[in-house]
Parts: C-alpha cells; sequence; structure tokens
C-alpha cells in the first residue's frame, strides 16, 4: 500500500475522534506555551537577582515557577489522557469492523487464511494502530509544538548561539531516513513471525488429543523452538536496529549542547549574552533533546503502524464473494414452502480441474424426506453447502420455492434452512445455549423438545447439571456422538422447513439413527436431505439420490433401486455384509 493511502487510511481512523483530537493538541499547545514561557521567566530571574539580589523576592518567584509547573503538568495529563484516549477508541472501532467484516466473508476465506493469522491481525496489528494514533501522534505535535515555539525563543536570545547549536540537527534527519527502511522491513518480519507462532500454539491447542495419541510431542516441540527462533531472530534484527539509532539520535542532539556550553561560555566572558540569556539557552537546548530523541521511537512506532495498517486493510478489502445485492427479494420464513430445484448445478472449486457438482438436475418437493448417498468425495457435502449459499453457485442453477436462491436474501435464506454440517461444532458455554443459539431466550421446554427429537435429552438429565452442563471448548467434554446429537438439536430448535444433515449422524448407532430419522418424517412441512453412510437409515427415506464423482447416478425409493444393477445396490450389499460380519 503506497504511503497516501496509509495516511488517508489512518486519517479515516481518525475521523470519528476529531473533537477529542482537537482538545488534545489543543492542551499541548498550551503546554508548550508554558514550557517555553518558564525558562524565558527563568532568566529573568537571573538577571533581576543577580543585579539585585532579594530573598522574598526569590521565594515569590519560585512559588511562580510551582504553579506554573502544576498547571503544565495538569495541561499535559490531560492531552495525554485525550490523544491516548483516541487511540484506545481507534483499537475498539477496528476490532469492531474486523469482526463484523470477517462475519460476511464466506466459508472458504477461513479455509486460506489461518486463523492463527486472523486473530493476531485482530490483535497484535490493530495494537500497533492505537499506538501510532495514540503515542505517535501525540510525540509528533509534541516535537512540532516543541520546535515551532522554542526555536522563536532561541534566536532572539542569540542568533548565533542558536544556529550553531541547531546545526547538526539535519544530520539527525537524515541518520532517520537511512534507518526508516531497515525499520519497517524488520518489522514486517515481526509480524510475520508473530503469526507463524500464533497458527501453530492455536492449530495445536485445537488438536491436543491428537498429538498426544501419536506421540507427536516432541515433533510439535520442535517445530514450535524452529518457529520460535525465528520470532527471536526477527526480534533481535528489529533490537539491533533500534539499539543503533537511537544512541546516535541522542549522541548528535547532545553534541548540541556542547557546542553550546563552549561557546557560549566565551560570550557571557565577552559580554555578549547575559547569564540569564545562557541558562535559558541552555534549558531550551535541553528542552528539544527529549523530543528529538523521541522522535527515534516515533518514527518506530510508525513503521510498526505502517505495516500493520497494510495487514488489518488487506482483511478489510477482501470482498465477500456471496452477499446480498439491491435487488435481492425478501422471503419471510412463513411464505415458504421447502420446494428445491437444481437446473444444470453445476461448481468447480478454484484451482481445481474436475468439477465437484457436475450438472445436476433434481427436484426435492416440499416435506418429503430425501437421503443422499455416495462414496467419498462424490459431492455430497458441496451440494449441502450449495443450498444454503456456503459456496458461490452461479445464477439460474438452484431454486427454492421457485425462486433462484442467488437472489434471495441471505438472511431470509439461510433462517430458512438448518444446517447440521460433518464437524459438529459446539460453542464452549452450556448444553442448553448451544441447542438455544438462534434463540437464546427461548424457552427451555423447545429446548427439551428438540433434545428429545434428537435422542439426546436421557443423556442430558443424568449429567451433574443437565442442561447447565460445560460443554468444554469445541464440546471437548461430550462423546462424538453427543456431540452430533446436540447439534442436531440445536438445527431442530430453530424449526425451520429446511433441514440438511451432512453426515451428521456418523458416529451415531443405526438405531439410534434411524430413530431420529424417523422423528423427523413425522414433522409436518419440513423437508428434510441427509447425507449418510449408514444405508439402514437411509432405506427409511421417500427418496434417494445416489452421487459418483459429482454427478446424480441414480434416483429413486430404497426398493426402487435395489431392483437395478447399480451404486446403490453395490453399497447395500456392501452394508449386509458388515452388518453379518458384525
Amino acid at each position: 500500500m503506497a504511503k497516501a493511502n496509509r495516511l488517508s487510511k489512518l486519517i479515516s481512523y481518525l475521523k470519528p475522534h476529531l473533537k477529542s483530537l482537537y482538545w488534545g493538541i489543543s492542551a499541548l499547545f498550551v503546554v508548550n506555551v508554558i514550557g517555553v514561557y518558564i525558562p524565558w521567566l527563568i532568566r529573568d530571574i537571573f538577571d533581576d537577582l543577580q543585579a539585585n539580589f532579594d530573598f522574598n523576592r526569590l521565594v515569590s518567584y519560585v512559588v511562580i515557577l510551582f504553579v506554573l509547573a502544576c498547571i503544565m503538568w495538569a495541561i499535559r495529563m490531560a492531552s495525554r489522557v485525550l490523544i491516548f484516549g483516541i487511540g484506545r477508541q481507534v483499537e475498539f472501532d477496528l476490532k469492531q469492523r474486523i469482526f463484523e467484516h470477517l462475519l460476511k466473508l464466506e466459508p472458504a476465506y477461513f479455509n486460506t487464511n489461518t486463523s492463527g493469522d486472523l486473530i493476531n491481525r485482530a490483535t497484535s496489528d490493530v495494537d500497533n494502530i492505537r499506538r501510532l494514533v495514540g503515542f505517535a501522534i501525540l510525540s509528533l505535535i509534541n516535537t512540532i509544538f516543541a520546535y515551532g515555539l522554542t526555536l522563536p525563543a532561541m534566536l532572539f536570545i542569540n542568533v548565533k548561539l542558536s544556529l550553531m547549536t541547531l546545526a547538526i540537527y539535519p544530520l539527525m534527519l537524515v541518520t532517520v531516513q537511512l534507518f526508516s527502511d531497515k525499520l519497517r522491513i524488520d518489522q514486517a518480519e515481526v509480524q510475520e513471525k508473530l503469526s507463524d507462532i500464533s497458527e501453530l500454539i492455536q492449530e495445536d491447542m485445537s488438536g491436543i488429543s491428537l498429538i498426544k495419541i501419536y506421540a507427536q510431542e516432541d515433533n510439535e516441540r520442535r517445530a514450535f523452538s524452529h518457529k520460535n527462533q525465528r520470532l527471536l531472530k526477527a526480534n533481535l534484527s528489529l533490537a539491533r536496529t533500534r539499539n543503533l539509532l537511537f544512541p546516535i539520535i541522542g549522541g548528535i542532539a547532545n553534541i548540541s549542547l556542547l557546542v553550546l556550553l563552549w561557546f557560549g561560555t566565551s560570550d557571557i566572558e565577552k559580554g555578549l549574552i547575559t547569564v540569564g540569556d545562557f541558562i535559558a539557552l541552555i534549558i531550551y537546548v535541553e528542552r528539544l533533546v527529549f523530543p528529538t530523541a523521541l522522535l527515534g521511537f516515533t518514527i518506530t512506532t510508525y513503521q510498526r503502524g505502517e505495516v500493520s495498517i497494510d495487514r488489518v486493510e488487506a482483511i478489510m478489502e477482501v470482498e465477500p464473494k456471496i452477499k446480498n445485492d439491491v435487488d435481492n427479494v425478501n422471503l419471510p420464513i412463513e411464505n415458504i414452502k421447502g420446494n428445491i430445484k437444481a437446473v444444470n448445478l453445476t461448481y468447480t472449486y478454484p484451482n481445481a480441474f474436475q468439477p465437484a457438482l457436475n450438472s445436476l438436475n433434481f427436484q426435492i418437493n416440499a416435506g418429503e424426506t430425501v437421503a443422499i448417498v455416495g462414496l467419498i468425495g462424490s459431492g455430497k457435502s458441496t451440494l449441502a453447502n450449495a443450498i444454503p449459499r456456503l459456496i458461490d453457485i452461479s445464477q439460474g442453477q438452484l431454486f427454492l420455492d421457485g425462486i433462484d436462491i442467488t437472489s434471495i436474501n441471505l438472511t431470509d435464506l439461510r433462517a430458512a434452512i438448518a444446517y447440521v454440517p460433518q464437524d459438529s461444532f459446539l460453542f464452549s458455554t452450556t448444553i442448553k445455549n448451544n441447542i438455544a443459539y438462534s434463540d437464546p431466550v427461548g424457552e427451555i421446554t423447545e429446548v427439551e423438545y428438540a433434545a428429545k427429537q434428537a435422542q439426546i435429552h436421557p443423556e442430558i438429565v443424568n449429567f451433574p447439571q443437565k442442561y447447565d452442563t460445560l460443554v468444554g471448548e469445541r464440546g471437548i467434554a461430550l462423546s462424538g456422538g453427543q456431540r452430533q446429537r446436540s447439534s442436531l438439536a440445536r438445527a431442530l430448535y430453530t424449526d425451520a422447513p429446511i433441514l440438511i444433515l451432512d453426515d451428521a449422524l456418523s458416529s451415531v448407532d443405526n438405531k439410534t439413527a434411524t430413530q431420529i430419522l424417523e422423528n423427523l418424517k413425522r414433522e409436518k412441512n419440513k423437508t428434510v436431505i441427509f447425507i449418510t453412510h449408514q444405508m439402514s437409515a437411509a432405506q427409511n427415506a421417500d427418496r434417494i439420490l445416489v452421487m459418483e464423482d459429482g454427478n446424480i447416478v441414480q434416483m429413486g425409493s430404497h426398493e426402487q433401486l435395489l431392483s437395478q444393477e447399480g451404486l446403490y445396490k453395490s453399497l447395500w450389499q456392501k452394508h449386509q455384509l458388515e452388518e453379518i460380519l458384525a
């Protein structure tokens, strides 16, 4: 991203908080005015007392200086609170925007962008931007005011000494410029390596059971050590650059003080300046040392912020491929019957050579229970994802109640479909909250009814905390079958007119799976599509679609399909053999 674009993005972050920024800048200006006035007052005090010393007048001067210092301290605190507060507000706004934007993106985006990297961008990178709009802006404005107000005062006292002491400052700016690119590159490297290590930690924490089962602790430890070493190397490189730059800046700044001490004492002897002038110049030079030295830190913060703006905006610039258009139609759930029709439905995954769905044509009637069977990789899950538009299908291929699903408001479309994917994901909360996810304020009786339909209620009531039992991260406290039935209960709780089960009963025994499907068949006005490898459950469906290599190769009832040669009969015979062997 070009520097101009970064600056425009930075300004857009600050726009909602310009009022606070103006107040903060105003307070900082007052602080610097007082900061310039105090050395000037000290100059007059020294010259006055040198000519005619009076202890009472000295006490009054001390009181005046103390009051001014207190006022300056109070206003400085106010300016810091205001400007640092803006940084916190920008941090809040950015995190909110990132999260809301991520919710709009399709699942495919998260398949190619790891959660560890996204989390790092939403936390570490946003934190760097917070420092940029807080610390960096405060330091930069303070430096501008310090130089803008201090230089005229110094020049007024003595032009020659002032110019001599500041003559080497251009060297400082050149030094900062020479180091700026290296700082930005080092910071970008640190952020990338931090993302890598965050991804590994997140992945290993999620798969800790698998790591232990396969006794891969040593391999994972080595992998972490390797990534941690790369992060250390990047951090050390950044630290070396900073530790080389800042002492150089400080050294250059302090040379000006030595110049003043050398030539200033000579001018006092010659009577060109007074002792008060000399002391004021020393204070002014000292006053410029800190903002100048701080400029190095400000540059580093700015470099970090630049990198982080690029990384955050890389997320924000991703346009959702699946989104509402201005002419999308609203479809209230009470008007949905549940007819689904596919016309030459075709879908090919990015970078794939063969279509996952190849010109599918079928119709599922409202209230019908349809099973989809087939070998692994035949396109069953892709079809399940196409109906609620979790993948980006083309127009004119899939219809709900005669309306192209790509023209239906996404919220209305997905409200009409309860979907239980293969991965039975549960949130780290109670069983009740997981089941009632679509309507958290629903009645417990409705939660229990959905659990009974899913054949999980008897097991829940045997838990010590019953429906208030915490399931742990991703439902780790439950068995695979319990997680699947809890996910099914969550889908049934929504009472949507269409229910899609994508192999959602694979961890449930055949008897329980059959009973669940029998319960679903008794539900009136509910279209049920279930993908399964359990042939005993599939045989009870009104109709069965058989898929192979992205095609529907057979369609009909259980009896019809058994009466003809084909994949279904082969799958059924294999199922019967497994039953006999079991």
